[in-house]
């Protein structure tokens, strides 16, 4: 059960007092995860007790359970907040190379920045108790577009190159709105819709925008300066009294939120010198964008930190793969760290399939130097920071979500299991599809759930 209001900086038995006026009746008992070393997120906490109620948590701190709780002993295991996957495909593909299983991308010239993923995302998803099995609980949801960036997998450049029919833009200037969600066992998983706007920029975006870099920038700042013209003008827009646009009605109104400052623009870019342009763009149109990518941020990384832009990373990606990686390294978020950039850690290949993999990238990241510390806030609060859920989950403080996992050990650690998951306060099975199929084969004649959920 998720509560609007934050329950923030009261005494354990005010606000204990509270969530039972407020709790409806069947409301959750309250629960104790007691003797385990607490990562909150922010700060470690050794023989901790972790309070949750109706959906969230109550307390963080030392000492015995209340009266009356239901304990969950995590003596000698690790406690950590739910991880926050971002950049990911989860509920929005099942196979990226079955098309009609893949509700990430969009290919009508009426509709792009307006595409929104939170129409197609599937609670059902096989994919999604593979994540949380992997101590993911909320992820980012992003479209895929040329250019790697964006959920599950990206399409080719040639995609979308060119001006759509009835001179408008073909789609891929704006892959479209990203979503949140949790990856509790229901059947309502959206957290919230539209969060950000993403675009490729770069070589993809150079290749939409007709074979130039100058060139989709100078588009950009036009669609830009378009939106607040229409902005300003809709009534003379709907009498038809306004100029010919190259956007839909439904992509200028989904755009309206980027030019104002309060939708942030996710960039998808790689080289040096292309980050130092997004940056001078963004400085010079006052929107507020977010870096995903810079594998060549390392190099720019002081101006990426006084322009205040955070950073979605891929840590493995340490290869020339391109002409816009040559300087790809695995001591790309440490440097970008170090500097004062805020940080978050993707999963492997788009965060879907292989979206569990994020703790893996984490440890990578802390054996190339990114300090320990560092590397679970890149995958707990600092993901929700980045997308404006900061004290709503990724963090185990009084008020945020109650999503926690219980480790076997060091969760960094690769051989480490997650042995119980929470998500708003509520136990999540710890089994998915896969391991339903092998139970089912092992003794012939018993049939796994619908989808594994």
């Amino acid at each position: 059960m998720r509560l609007n209001s934050l329950i923030l900086g009261a005494a354990l038995p005010a606000i204990l007092g509270a969530l039972a006026l407020a709790a409806p009746a069947g409301a959750q008992s309250l629960t104790a995860v007691t003797g385990g070393r607490v990562l909150t997120g922010t700060s470690v906490i050794e023989n901790g007790t972790v309070v949750i109620q109706n959906g969230r948590v109550v307390s963080v701190g030392t000492g015995p359970a209340p009266s009356g709780a239901r304990v969950i002993d995590a003596h000698g295991k690790t406690v950590t907040p739910g991880f926050v996957v971002v950049d990911s495909g989860l509920g929005g593909s099942e196979i990226g190379s079955v098309r009609g299983s893949d509700d990430l991308s969009n290919s009508a010239n009426s509709i792009s920045a307006s595409f929104d993923v939170s129409y197609g995302l599937d609670p059902w998803s096989i994919t999604l108790p593979v994540a949380r099995l992997g101590g993911v609980t909320r992820a980012v949801v992003t479209p895929s577009h040329a250019g790697g960036g964006g959920g599950a997998h990206a399409h080719d450049d040639s995609d979308f190159a060119g001006v759509g029919h009835a001179g408008l833009q073909s789609p891929g200037l704006f892959a479209g709105q990203a979503a949140i969600i949790d990856l509790a066992q229901d059947d309502d998983i959206l957290v919230q819709p539209r969060v950000a706007m993403v675009a490729p920029f770069g070589e993809a975006g150079a290749g939409i925008a007709g074979g130039a870099r100058g060139a989709q920038f100078v588009q950009f700042k036009e669609t830009l300066a378009e939106v607040r013209l229409y902005a300003r003008n809709r009534a003379a827009y709907d009498r038809a009294a306004l100029r010919d646009l190259s956007l839909s009605r439904a992509d200028l109104e989904a755009l309206i939120p980027v030019v104002e400052g309060r939708m942030p623009l996710i960039v998808t870019v790689r080289r040096a010198a292309d980050i130092r342009q997004v940056l001078r763009l963004a400085r010079e149109e006052g929107v507020r964008i977010i870096l995903d990518g810079a594998e060549e941020g390392w190099m720019v990384a002081e101006e990426i930190a006084a322009a205040r832009v955070p950073v979605l990373l891929d840590v493995t990606n340490n290869l020339p793969s391109n002409l816009e990686m040559r300087g790809a390294r695995m001591q790309n978020a440490a440097a970008l760290d170090a500097a004062g950039v805020v940080i978050a850690i993707k999963g492997s290949e788009g965060s879907t399939h292989r979206a569990r993999e994020q703790r893996y990238n984490a440890g990578n990241a802390v054996s190339h130097g990114l300090p320990y510390a560092a590397a679970i806030r890149a995958i707990t609060v600092n993901p929700a920071r980045i997308f404006g859920m900061e004290g709503r989950f990724g963090e185990l403080r009084p008020g945020a979500a109650a999503d926690l996992v219980i480790w076997s050990g060091d969760p960094l650690e690769p051989l480490s299991q997650a042995e119980q998951v929470i998500i708003d306060g509520q136990d999540q099975p710890m089994t998915s599809r896969q391991f339903l199929l092998r139970d089912r084969y092992a003794r012939p004649g018993t049939l796994p759930p619908a989808y594994g959920r």
